[in-house]
């Protein structure tokens, strides 16, 4: 029994059947190379902005904060459910080496192929998310902006090569961002979700990056296996991929043991806690020092919190 090589939808919507993944490519290769540019001027303005900032009061931007999380948690959901189900459909009917090295996802299932096609442009907006930690004046820290430019980097040159193993980073990149960015809206909007499902988004983080090196082992594999006419992935492309999901992996390692684990990290959640038995506003400085990071949540500046208990007591 022969079964079609794209899932059964049950609803495509016009804009999604309209795609055509040959004329995205002809544009991508075309000007992938502009994303060094876009890189640069990131880079240039959020030190820039670090430094306009410095004597300058913070911003709340709590309002459009809230709205610009909604949004991308919206998108991410989206991208999320016409992706996976793509995903789902080739392990279970074709299997692992064709999820790896068959880049069916976009030659031939328009759904997929537009929201991978959209996955790999929205990189560019959500640098977007950088600019709201300057002008709140909060942590920047590297793990923030070397994820930002090195998966924009990343996701735009391997669309030019219609890198097969990408359905699986794109599909594990969407769901992670639906709970994140749903994570930040709430807190944007004065929720306050428990601090374990920073610990729970953390950890899917560093199960992405993990599932990620597997991948591409497994890449590396069927291409020696089955030669390079057979698996849609190049070389160079694994050895990037590996490195970037590998750095990712030590550095997101390093911020959960800071940021939950450590002595240090202890302390703070001490802090905070006694600091709001007293009535001190906290909120800021319980979980993240950033709302809108694709990186990850980063934990609050613990001096300030401090800080906060000072004042309690003193009143």
């Amino acid at each position: 029994m022969n079964v079609e090589i794209t899932p059964n939808y049950s609803y495509i919507f016009d804009f999604e059947n309209e795609f055509i993944h040959q004329d995205t490519r002809v544009w991508m290769v075309k000007n992938w190379t502009y994303v060094f540019y876009y890189c640069g001027i990131y880079m240039a303005v959020i030190f820039g902005g670090q430094h306009f900032m410095q004597n300058r009061p913070r911003f709340e931007l709590r309002g459009l904060l809230a709205i610009w999380n909604s949004l991308l948690a919206m998108f991410s959901i989206m991208g999320a459910c016409r992706t996976a189900p793509e995903l789902v459909h080739v392990l279970r009917h074709y299997g692992l080496f064709h999820s790896v090295c068959v880049p069916s996802f976009i030659e031939h299932d328009r759904v997929s192929g537009f929201w991978t096609w959209l996955f790999v442009l929205s990189k560019l907006p959500e640098l977007g998310d950088t600019v709201f930690i300057v002008l709140r004046k909060q942590p920047l820290i590297f793990l923030h902006w070397y994820h930002h430019i090195t998966v924009l980097m990343y996701s735009w040159f391997s669309y030019t090569e219609y890198t097969a193993s990408a359905r699986w980073f794109i599909v594990m990149n969407y769901c992670v961002h639906s709970v994140m960015y749903s994570y930040y809206a709430l807190r944007a909007l004065n929720f306050k979700p428990p601090r374990a499902i920073a610990m729970v988004i953390t950890t899917l983080q560093l199960t992405q990056m993990v599932v990620g090196c597997a991948i591409n082992i497994w890449a590396h594999g069927f291409l020696q296996t089955a030669g390079k006419g057979s698996c849609n992935i190049s070389e160079m492309n694994i050895k990037l991929s590996i490195a970037m999901y590998f750095s990712y992996f030590v550095l997101f390692a390093r911020f959960f043991y800071k940021t939950y684990l450590s002595t240090n990290a202890r302390k703070g959640k001490r802090l905070v806690q006694s600091a709001s038995s007293n009535g001190s506003n906290t909120a800021e400085y319980s979980i993240s020092s950033k709302q809108a990071s694709i990186g990850g949540s980063i934990n609050a500046n613990l001096l300030t919190a401090a800080q906060q208990t000072d004042k309690v007591k003193a009143q």
